[in-house]
Order: C-alpha cells, then sequence, then structure tokens
C-alpha cells in the first residue's frame, strides 16, 4: 500500500503542478493525503484549492477509491477563514516594534487579498477542514496526518526540536508513523517511545531547498514501511512573474520567501 502526502502548497500553482507531475511518474498511491497551507501567499491561491478540490472530487466519484483522498486544515487556511492572526512575542525595544509592524502590515495585506481571490466556493471548502487525519495500515498500525502538531496548527516538530518535546507533541495519540507539514523543512526523526516522526516539507515555500516543490511517497510491506522524501525542481521566475501578473500586492515581499532571502 502506498500514502502520497503533501502539504504547504501556498498559493503556488507551478510549484503543485511538478510536485503532482513527479507523483504520477512514480505510479500514484492508494490513498493521499493534503496537510493544510493551501492558498495564502503565492499568486495562485484560488486556482489551488480548486486543484486540490477536483482530485477529491475525482476520488469520490470511484466508487473503489471514496475516501482515499484527504485534506486537513493548516494555520494558515484558518487566517483566511476566520481573520485570526499569529502571535507575536512582545517587542523589547523601538527596532523590534518597528518590525513588529512591518511584518504584520505585510501579512495584513497577503491574507487579505488572498481572501479577495478566493470564491465562496473555495472559502467554504477551507471552512469546513478538519484538524487531522488517520489511516490504519495492516500489519503497520496507526499512521497519522496533522499539520503543525497533533491539536495544535502552529505547533512545531522541528529537526532540532529536543526529544523529549517532539515525544510529547504525540504522546496522546495513537500510533507509529506521524506525518507533519508546518515547518517547510523535510524531517525524518525516530524518537522517544516508538514514534517516527516525518516531516514531507512544502510544496509551495521550501526553506531548506528554495526551488524545490517537497512531499511524501511511504509504502507499505511486510510491516514496515519505506519513506520516500521528494524534491522536485520547479519554475521559480514564472512563479515570481505571476506574482506581478496577477497584480500581487507584496510581490517583492513574496520574492523574498519564495528565494528565502
Amino acid at each position: 500500500m502506498r500514502l502520497a502526502v503533501f502539504s504547504d502548497i501556498h498559493g503556488n500553482l507551478t510549484a503543485f503542478e511538478a510536485a503532482w507531475a513527479d507523483f504520477q511518474a512514480l505510479g500514484g498511491a492508494d490513498h493521499i493525503w493534503f496537510l493544510g497551507d493551501y492558498s495564502f501567499v503565492g499568486p495562485r491561491p484560488a486556482e489551488c484549492i480548486r486543484r486540490i478540490q477536483s482530485i477529491i472530487a475525482e476520488a469520490e466519484a470511484d466508487e473503489a477509491r471514496k475516501g482515499t483522498v484527504r485534506a486537513i486544515r493548516g494555520n494558515t487556511d484558518r487566517y483566511v477563514v476566520t481573520g485570526e492572526r499569529p502571535r507575536s512575542k512582545p517587542a523589547e525595544d523601538a527596532d523590534q516594534l518597528a518590525k513588529m509592524l512591518e511584518d504584520q502590515t505585510n501579512f495584513n495585506a497577503a491574507v487579505q487579498w488572498c481572501l479577495g481571490q478566493v470564491g465562496f466556493d473555495e472559502y467554504a471548502f477551507l471552512s469546513k477542514l478538519h484538524g487531522e487525519c488517520d489511516l490504519y495500515v495492516p500489519d503497520f498500525g496507526y499512521v497519522i496526518g496533522y499539520h503543525g502538531t497533533p491539536g495544535n496548527d502552529e505547533g512545531f516538530l522541528k529537526p532540532d526540536t529536543d526529544d523529549e518535546a517532539a515525544a510529547d507533541a504525540l504522546l496522546d495519540r495513537e500510533g507509529r508513523l506521524g506525518i507533519g507539514g508546518h515547518i517547510h523543512v523535510q524531517m525524518d526523526r525516530l524518537l522517544p517511545g516508538g514514534w517516527r516522526a516525518i516531516n514531507v516539507g512544502s510544496v509551495g515555500i521550501s526553506f531548506d531547498m528554495p526551488g524545490k516543490a517537497q512531499w511524501g511517497l511511504f509504502t507499505f510491506a511486510n510491516g514496515g514501511v519505506t519513506v520516500n522524501l521528494r524534491a522536485v525542481p520547479y519554475d521559480v521566475e514564472a512563479v515570481i512573474d505571476d506574482l506581478f501578473v496577477v497584480g500581487h500586492p507584496l510581490s517583492n515581499w513574496v520574492e523574498q520567501r519564495l528565494r528565502q532571502q
């Protein structure tokens, strides 16, 4: 059995199509998960949501594939739907206060632009998403999917998170394999207590591999799992050009994130 996992597309349709082409070239999968953050930041928010909707609809129309494609909510999906914003630590001096104002102004403008691009159908799709998913794999056990950490779409389980804190993040869940997104960095860690924590990275804005569309393919056989963390090149310059074509109000701000400058 094979499970494909995509996360953090962030409105980057070009990167998503590159990752999807790679997925198809590898022969597809029995189950597909999308772990959140679909629209905010990039130039094609509505198109990315509609692409996921079409993938889900295609599976649901096939009696043999119903329920095999699942999508959950990420933190930026919640920001778009509810108007919430991430918390900031209080500024400790004037320079930090000025930086906070700049960051919040840019962030608010980007969220508002994104909200203005999606129609109600795409908005309603985001609003109905749940926070986690799971799958029981015979002879292996439960696999769980989340955005940040279980129960917290802003939680961080990173390569340098200490073992105790990382294990605590999965403590009240049942399973052997946890798969997340959110940090935009690929990761494969064995944790105390028996969990294996994987991060598939970001399709649309990779932090550790700028210019690569990241995703993960999991193959279960003989009671074990083979993890294939993928990173596929895509046309970054075309995405940056597209920011100006669609009139994104913060094209330079988004470009810096795409390039990780």
